[in-house]
């Protein structure tokens, strides 16, 4: 497939009406409908596969990211073997991907800026990606160069020897436009045409995305308000005749624990369901990482509305029976397929996977510091049933700390659990001495590549900040320039117990915080952070003020009493 230049001139333009199987007929399967219909022509079958936020998981991912329950989930070469399952059920079928396909990556797609994870897809057939935030975290010069190849990277060069073709996919941002002509940078939808019948599909990724990737990468576009645009797009849909409308939608909600239910429905992604334009017949999401399946009496405003969890842990498979004389959905289904690893991996893939892992082989072996001792990150109970501060967890606060103190101001850190994925071990593990912590040490304990954002936050908004944690049953890891004191009754933190620096904190005061942008965002239910202000997102990831902080002398594991149990 050729790839449409990205410009805003030719993004509309050149929104491609492409045939799929028009010749094949639909897969076998009982036909629906009502008997007049079954009179006429039959309904033509389409099937969608979807899925959000694989963040180049192209290993089976570990701990809870790589579970659906108690299930052992993802990994790529499951991944293929489960979609090619899927695809072979019924030959009209498009596969999509609703966002953040790359950009907070494990080592192996990261260390090679994600093209093996681009690569990975174009093998799989991958034919629509809609932008997520993750996306941007590189700025829109180096999204244009993994959609459109033809460059190694310009830093890192080309690490795996052999240049860089792009994207097959077609990649979808109909919210993001150019900030002089005010044209989308990406096309904002794109129409398949399936044995007679349109399908239009409509990409979009949350308008807050400036808050939470670097503002340097993004300086030349602007985020447009979902429902406008998207109300938009589906107007123009509407005047080329097509009536089956999909949109893929890199914002997300939660409606439950069961990834096939919808309890309670809640989050902008069902907000902008809600309010865009009821021609929609399908909402595919992202960005929050649930699992959910809103049809049939749980249908949200009239319309379908799934999403996948994340690291290719699941797949939706939405099935849709289409009028073939009107293009209308006359009925609509899905379900989240569990990516399971009881299937024989896909030889293919797994080759993929082997070579890369082969090329990084030295790179993950380089030393990049050292420790005195295990750095573990579980975490010490705070109060019953609340785990509290880990020493591992402490460190990386403290690294964010240092990373940020000189030219931002910064005078706390806090790091959240979650983000902590294994121990800092002291024992050789590819035969470096005692102690040498190697860079795939490192990256292992923090893959995700978050920015690391400062923010104002008033004395008042700390307490708060630190009051939410029993809310949301999180603690986070605070770096060592703080300390305070918890009511174990109130659950709350002490008033006056909370300094920085050994002195108290002025509820009136204003300070810099610093925290990883996913925490800036809200993550993990720290809504209060999100009432930040001077945000500024620093240069580089974590992983490398991680990296910093470990290469001077011996690291020792932080002690863990900076958050202490009053009486």
């Amino acid at each position: 497939m050729s790839h449409r230049p990205l410009t805003a001139a030719s993004a509309t333009a050149c929104l491609a009406v492409l045939a799929l199987a028009t010749a094949a007929p639909a897969a076998a399967g009982p036909q629906r409908g009502n008997s007049a219909e079954e009179a006429g022509p039959p309904p033509v079958e389409v099937q969608l596969l979807a899925f959000n936020d694989f963040h180049g998981a192209l290993e089976p991912p570990s701990g809870s990211g790589g579970r659906v329950g108690t299930t052992d989930a993802g990994g790529l070469a499951y991944f293929a073997t489960h979609l090619q399952q899927q695809e072979a059920e019924n030959r009209n079928t498009l596969t999509i991907s609703n966002g953040d396909l790359v950009g907070g990556s494990p080592f192996l797609s990261a260390l090679f800026r994600d093209e093996p994870t681009v690569d990975a897809m174009d093998a799989l057939g991958l034919d629509i990606a809609t932008v997520g935030n993750h996306e941007f975290d590189e700025g829109v010069p180096e999204l244009r160069r993994v959609i459109e190849g033809g460059a190694c990277h310009p830093t890192d060069g080309c690490l795996d020897g052999d240049g860089y073709d792009g994207s097959d996919a077609d990649w979808l941002a109909a919210n993001v436009v150019d900030r002089e002509d005010q044209g989308p940078i990406l096309p904002p939808y794109e129409v398949r045409k399936v044995q007679g019948v349109e399908v239009g599909v409509i990409g979009a990724v949350l308008e807050g995305t400036p808050a939470i990737v670097s503002a340097a990468g993004i300086a030349d576009v602007r985020f447009l308000d979902e429902v406008e645009t998207i109300n938009r797009y589906v107007a123009e849909l509407r005047e080329q005749g097509v009536e089956t409308i999909v949109v893929s939608l890199h914002e997300g909600g939660s409606a439950g624990t069961d990834v096939n239910g919808c309890t309670t429905p809640a989050g902008p992604a069902f907000d902008i369901t809600r309010a865009i334009d009821d021609a929609v017949d399908v909402v595919l999401t992202g960005h929050s990482h649930s699992g959910y399946v809103c049809e049939g009496a749980n249908e949200v405003d009239g319309k379908l509305v799934t999403q996948a969890l994340s690291n290719g842990r699941l797949l939706t498979d939405v099935d849709l029976s289409i009028d073939r004389r009107t293009g209308d959905v006359l009925t609509a289904s899905a379900e989240n397929v569990v990516v399971t690893r009881d299937v024989t991996p896909d030889a293919a893939a797994q080759q993929l996977i082997d070579r890369y892992a082969a090329i990084a082989q030295p790179i993950a072996n380089e030393p990049v510091g050292a420790v005195t001792a295990d750095v573990l990150r579980a975490q010490e109970t705070l109060l019953p049933n609340l785990p509290g501060e880990s020493p591992l967890g402490n460190l990386i606060a403290d690294s964010q700390l240092a990373a940020t103190d000189d030219e931002a101001g910064a005078v706390a850190a806090f790091m959240n659990p979650g983000g902590v994925r294994t121990d800092l071990l002291h024992a050789p593990s590819v035969g470096e001495a005692p102690g040498v912590v190697t860079y795939g040490e490192a990256f292992a304990v923090q893959p995700f590549n978050n920015l690391l954002t400062t923010l104002d936050l008033t004395g008042a908004q700390l307490y708060a900040l630190l009051d939410q944690q029993f809310a949301v049953n999180r603690v986070l890891q605070p770096s060592a320039s703080v300390e305070y004191t918890v009511d174990p009754a109130a659950r709350r933190v002490v008033p006056g117990s909370l300094t920085i620096d050994g002195t108290a904190v002025d509820t009136a005061a204003t300070y810099r915080i610093t925290v990883n942008n996913f925490l800036a965002g809200g993550g993990d239910g720290f809504t209060v952070l999100t009432q930040g202000t001077n945000a500024v997102n620093q240069p580089g990831f974590d992983i490398d003020a991680f990296i910093a902080y470990l290469s001077g002398e011996p690291v020792a594991p932080p002690a863990t009493d900076r958050i202490t149990v009053g009486g």
